[in-house]
């Protein structure tokens, strides 16, 4: 029992956890690669290998022209490897070795901060069945779909971001192990597929 509950703790406090030593890691430098970030996480869980991507995607980094369709092709990745149950998440070694503006990161990082703390309070352990197969194969799926609508989504700024909030909360019901916020993201990518359809079909 006592493991359990210290289990559950800790996946209360992941997401701060994460973005706080994420934080610290551009401290250390003005430039970071995909690599640093991947052994940073660690083998934690799936739920880290589609936040933080997807943050950066949405902070200033996204801004840049290929940047977030670069960003859906790595967590495309990643789902691929959940979906087909992979345990441990691989990259090749020419996205490993792209760099990301420290500066950048760290202010992304840092809006998302006090968002982790509010989130920490809402989401935890519960309802664990539906981030666990084959619910999480379909949680795989979607997240695939998002980033989908990602390149189209490049011709207007910022747009893009709106399915990386969606796959933001994928990854949360991953990391926090809380089948509501798998439900909420998968609402979220519903809402997310309707504003893509509406803003390309303009």
């Amino acid at each position: 029992m006592g493991e359990k509950k210290l289990g559950e703790k800790r996946a209360e406090k992941g997401l701060s956890d994460l973005i706080a030593r994420l934080t610290a890691l551009t401290d250390s430098s003005d430039k970071i690669t995909v690599h640093d970030i991947r052994e940073e996480i660690g083998e934690r869980s799936f739920g880290p290998f589609l936040i933080i991507p997807a943050v950066i995607e949405i902070s200033p980094i996204g801004g840049i022209p290929g940047v977030p369709t670069a960003i859906a092709i790595i967590i495309s990745l990643f789902a691929v490897q959940i979906l087909f149950g992979r345990k441990h998440l691989w990259l090749p070694q020419i996205l490993e070795r792209q760099t990301l503006d420290g500066e950048k990161l760290r202010k992304g990082l840092g809006k998302l901060s006090s968002v982790s703390r509010y989130c920490e309070k809402i989401f935890r352990p519960r309802m664990k069945r539906l981030t666990a197969p084959p619910y999480l194969q379909c949680l795989a799926v979607v997240v695939m779909l998002l980033c989908v609508s990602v390149p189209p989504l490049e011709l207007i700024p910022f747009a893009s971001t709106v399915p990386m909030l969606a796959v933001i909360m994928v990854g949360v019901a991953l990391l926090m192990r809380d089948g509501l916020a798998a439900v909420i993201a998968a609402v979220m990518a519903a809402g997310s597929g309707y504003l893509v359809y509406s803003a390309l079909a303009v």
